[in-house]
């Protein structure tokens, strides 16, 4: 692909999960939308998962290519195909992963070595370290890709800074409030993220050098839009100076039905069979419950919540996923009849959902969701009101924005992160069938409080619209930043 005259060049560099893959792909879309050149480091099965989404508008002609490295699986003892941590067998591989990711580091070097003129810019993913060393390396500025949003952000730096966590005890009843930050946010020590744990010496000292990392960094850009986090996004500016650029919502770079289908992975279930079942239900009725690319929800757990959406008697679409013990919840479920019980007003997809497809379909009108903040994002895009059940990291940040903050939720009441990520066979807390089943009907009931809510997140999903259209926050970002990078490189230039 040749480079036009004065066009810039951003290498872009994702990692290797799905909740990071996906925004990036669409923020490579984005970029060469706004007729920057981009070229994504990435990996054969990944490529070929995550990249098709691009490939006709590539054909078409968007400035985009894959720029793709084999992976030596032996040599970090990963099964062969195996590039995500998805597709991990159990998550204690996490680490080799990563080794194996950062393997790419000296072929990256080696392409740009050989790059006549280099990229203008560096733009990876937050939780990689070794595209900081490479960006020093050729002196080209380095852009954070941050896959949260500010609100998250200001959480772990007021916790940091204050250590406020570390006052109190850790019991499940023991709760403290995250000082200095605009809303009164209460957290429990069992509801943060890992990088608190002073156990988990490995996490925090992981942390410690992303935080430096993230330091060294010409700026951020984060997954969100400013209408829906205006407090936090000010505030967040401030910790970092000015250059952190909300150019979100990413999912809304694609407009079309067959788009949105293809997002992500393969589906487990044909575009014409879910919304023929979707057209089938009345507006506002259904209720989707997914949580999460890496869902490893015990089936004890997950029985619980079928339970609920079965007691709940309104139609649902349960995506049912438990990582390497799906065959236990898949047993159960054949076992109980519990399609044959449910069959009339369920549609149960086994394996990967076209969540972007299902969120935007009018029939839905509830979202339980593990609030991961992808999800989180897509139902505020889609206007629906959401059940909340976090698990696990900054999930339960997303649920206080959602249900204290932008008051569109209601939670389940979890309490406790859950430790599948670091203990494979940690089980963590029960939440009963009963907690689900009630807060699933507090978000669909029709009474003033649901109708408060459903006009509170209809109005959150035209201003998600708004960002991104020209002349919007999001849209003028995007234009600021690319700004900021053919400055930097007129500054280098002079220098």
């Amino acid at each position: 692909m040749a480079l036009e005259q004065n066009q810039l060049h951003f290498l872009v560099i994702p990692m290797a999960a799905p909740g990071h893959y996906i925004p990036t792909i669409d923020l490579a879309k984005l970029l060469a939308q706004h007729g920057v050149r981009v070229t994504m480091v990435t990996t054969p099965v990944n490529a070929l998962r995550f990249g098709s989404i691009l490939d006709q508008e590539i054909q078409s002609g968007l400035p985009i290519c894959f720029l793709e490295f084999p992976f030596s699986y032996k040599e970090f003892g990963l099964p062969e195909g195996c590039e995500s941590v998805d597709d991990l067998p159990n998550m204690e591989m996490t680490r080799a992963l990563m080794q194996a990711y950062s393997s790419l580091q000296t072929k990256v070097e080696q392409y740009i070595e050989n790059l006549v003129p280099r990229p203008n810019c560096i733009l990876a993913d937050t939780f990689l370290l070794w595209p900081g060393e490479t960006a020093k390396k050729f002196k080209i500025p380095r852009i954070i890709f941050d896959g949260m949003n500010c609100f998250t952000q200001m959480c772990n730096h007021v916790l940091h800074v204050s250590k406020v966590y570390e006052s109190v005890g850790e019991s499940d009843s023991e709760s403290f409030v995250l000082p200095g930050l605009p809303d009164c946010i209460e957290l429990k020590r069992t509801q943060l993220p890992f990088s608190f744990d002073p156990r988990l010496k490995g996490i925090s000292d992981f942390n410690e050098k992303l935080r430096v990392s993230e330091s060294k960094a010409y700026g951020v850009v984060v997954n969100s839009f400013e209408e829906l986090e205006q407090k936090y996004v000010d505030e967040y500016q401030k910790v970092k100076g000015d250059n952190v650029w909300c150019i979100g919502p990413l999912s809304l770079c694609h407009k079309y039905e067959s788009e949105k289908f293809q997002r992500g992975n393969k589906s487990s279930v044909g575009k014409n069979d879910c919304l023929k079942w979707l057209d089938s239900q009345e507006n506002g009725s259904v209720i989707y419950a997914c949580l999460g690319s890496v869902s490893r929800v015990e089936p004890t757990q997950l029985i619980e919540l079928a339970l609920a959406l079965e007691s709940s008697k309104r139609p649902f679409i349960w995506v049912v996923r438990a990582g390497h013990k799906t065959e236990n919840i898949e047993k159960w479920i054949e076992e109980q009849e519990f399609e044959k019980r449910t069959k009339d007003r369920a549609l149960l997809i086994h394996g990967w959902a076209p969540q972007l497809l299902v969120l935007s379909h009018p029939a839905i009108g509830g979202f339980l969701t593990h609030c991961g903040w992808n999800s989180t994002l897509e139902g505020v895009c889609a206007g629906v009101p959401m059940v909340t059940w976090p698990q696990f990291q900054e999930q339960f940040y997303n649920e206080k924005l959602v249900v204290q903050v932008l008051r569109t939720g209601v939670s389940v009441g979890a309490q406790k992160t859950s430790a599948f990520w670091l203990v494979e066979d940690e089980s963590g807390e029960l939440v009963r069938s009963d907690a689900f089943h009630n807060a699933i009907e507090m978000v669909m009931e029709e009474g003033k409080e649901g109708e408060d809510r459903r006009k509170r997140a209809k109005e959150l999903r035209k201003m998600a619209n708004k960002a991104i259209e020209e002349g919007g926050s999001s849209h003028r970002n995007m234009t600021r930043l690319i700004e900021a990078i053919k400055n930097q490189e007129r500054t280098m230039k002079l220098s």
